[in-house]
């Protein structure tokens, strides 16, 4: 099959319908995920070609629908459970890091939870309280948890086809902001490691490591940055748990000079680990120290200030700016 252009949305779409020929165990639950085919109409069409008992509406309780997908698990099947807004999580985040996460090591390695989590996430697309969050660091600091995001519909499809194949949970989250993004998808293709991170752009004189609905910001200021002379390699981390450290070494033994960029708070994010380990790692190889880019220390704000909330273009090209003029 020939690769189609597709927004990420659609190829959430299209990964979720394949997952539901390939395999009669997996299933899809949430808050009007079924007839309504989701807030954002990703899961359009699949119960109507798949049916209630694949494809199920859920109360609104999401405590509930997560530990019903973990009783589901213990059964034998792979339940794809979509967390309506990122937000809304919390009410589930206990049957998450004290059931979902942990089943595996309290059962000595005899019990697995192939449980998909699908959270669309973060700001930029106008919504009121609670529908912008980014707490990815929080589930990534648990142990027992996969954390991922794709940046892009290729990766949406394939990522969330592995996701689905695995036999640890997996948080998946889904730039929102980004669902109506086109790029080449090729369902044939043979993917890369689920947890690799990816050079996007090549550069030579500072690395940009971004995940999710950054990496296109990432991308523009590497682009802004080339007509002043500056040549940014532009990094797409693609998961925070595990995180690739051996991939943005790499990069950085090459450029000297680290950016992390993310729309999560900056304090304890997940740019903060990675500065610290890549300073342990590539301490005489860096030539400024590594700079983070994020959201503030605050609450999310309403809609008509999350612009001056979210990194910017500008933001992130000050931070480059800076990391190279030392």
């Amino acid at each position: 099959m020939a690769a189609e252009k597709m927004s990420l949305s659609k190829a959430i779409n299209a990964s979720l319908r394949t997952a539901l020929e390939t395999d009669p165990k997996v299933l899809i639950m949430g808050e009007d995920v079924g007839k309504l085919g989701g807030v954002f109409r990703v899961t359009d069409g699949l119960q109507k070609d798949f049916g209630e008992d694949r494809v199920i509406d859920t109360p609104l309780a999401e405590s509930g629908i997560v530990g019903t997908a973990i009783g589901l698990a213990l059964r034998g099947y792979r339940p794809v459970v979509e967390i309506q807004f990122d937000g809304f999580v919390f009410p589930a985040y206990d049957q998450i890091v004290t059931q979902l996460a942990k089943m595996h090591a309290r059962s000595l390695g005899k019990v697995k939870l192939p449980v998909v989590v699908r959270i669309p996430y973060g700001g930029g697309i106008g919504a009121v309280e609670h529908h912008s969050e980014s707490p990815e660091a929080l589930f990534a600091h648990v142990a027992g948890l996969k954390v991922v995001s794709p940046a892009n519909a290729s990766d949406a499809y394939w990522m969330l086809q592995q996701a689905i194949d695995s036999d640890d949970p997996v948080i998946y989250f889904e730039p929102k902001r980004r669902y109506h993004d086109k790029s080449e998808v090729d369902t044939a293709a043979i993917p890369g490691p689920l947890h690799a991170a990816r050079v996007v752009r090549p550069g030579a004189d500072l690395t940009l490591a971004a995940y999710g609905p950054m990496v296109k910001v990432a991308l523009d200021a590497a682009a802004a940055a080339a007509e002043e002379g500056k040549s940014v390699e532009v990094l797409d981390l693609r998961s925070m748990s595990p995180i690739d450290f051996d991939s943005i070494q790499r990069s950085v033994e090459r450029t000297g000079r680290l950016v992390v960029v993310h729309e999560a708070p900056v304090f304890l994010g997940t740019g903060a680990e990675i500065a610290a380990r890549i300073t342990e790692r590539c301490f005489y190889h860096l030539q400024a120290p590594v700079l983070r880019v994020g959201g503030f220390h605050s609450p999310y704000p309403p809609s008509r200030l999350e612009d001056e909330y979210l990194p910017g273009l500008d933001r992130v090209l000050d931070a480059v700016d800076r990391a190279l003029a030392y």
